[in-house]
């Protein structure tokens, strides 16, 4: 967890807090308290909202080389290999993802977790579907780890292709600084 983690948890009780006081003020029967409030609560979300997109805009984005985990919380995966084979006018891609858990007391399991390839201009490719592929949300036990395969084939033009894991929108596009967060470039696995 990290302090941007923290601020988002504050912000979000603050604005719980100004939303019930708000309310209980308009019930009440003190419209001015009520609408002065819901003004505050509407500059402070403007406020972090515009923080966030210009900490999005202002960082690079973050590369990762072969082998560098990315973690939520204690799932992990990372690219163990990639292998490039020409296939007619076209370019496959057969990735290889260690999956693992760097839990100690119970099974993990990561929902909502995607990849895709994305080339230098910004395309984005989805995986082959393989119906036999060991799927990303796979239950790990502590300290297991699985390889699963994802088939990618680019236009041969693509150039300087890397992986994106996805892992959802929210909460992460509500944190300062997430690769996540709104307007934010992902981070990206570059292919040697």
């Amino acid at each position: 967890m990290t302090i941007f983690d923290l601020i988002c948890m504050a912000a979000f009780f603050a604005t719980a807090i100004l939303l019930v006081a708000t309310v209980v003020a308009a019930l009440r029967g003190r419209r001015r308290l009520a609408l002065g409030l819901l003004r505050g609560l509407a500059i402070f979300i403007t406020v972090y909202l515009v923080v966030i997109v210009v900490v999005s805009l202002a960082s690079p984005q973050r590369v990762l080389q072969l082998n560098d985990p990315q973690c939520f919380d204690d799932w992990c995966i990372a690219v163990a290999s990639v292998e490039q084979a020409p296939v007619a006018d076209d370019v496959s891609y057969t990735v290889a993802l260690r999956v693992f858990s760097r839990a100690r007391g119970r099974p993990q399991r990561e929902n909502g977790v995607s990849v895709y390839m994305l080339d230098g201009y910004g395309r984005q490719y989805q995986p082959q579907d393989d119906p036999d592929a060991v799927p990303l949300d796979v239950l790990l036990d502590p300290g297991e780890s699985v390889i699963a395969t994802r088939r990618f084939v680019l236009p041969a033009d693509a150039r300087n292709p890397g992986l994106v894991v996805a892992h959802g929108r929210f909460p992460g596009m509500l944190i300062i600084g997430d690769d996540r967060s709104l307007l934010h470039k992902p981070s990206v696995v570059r292919f040697p």
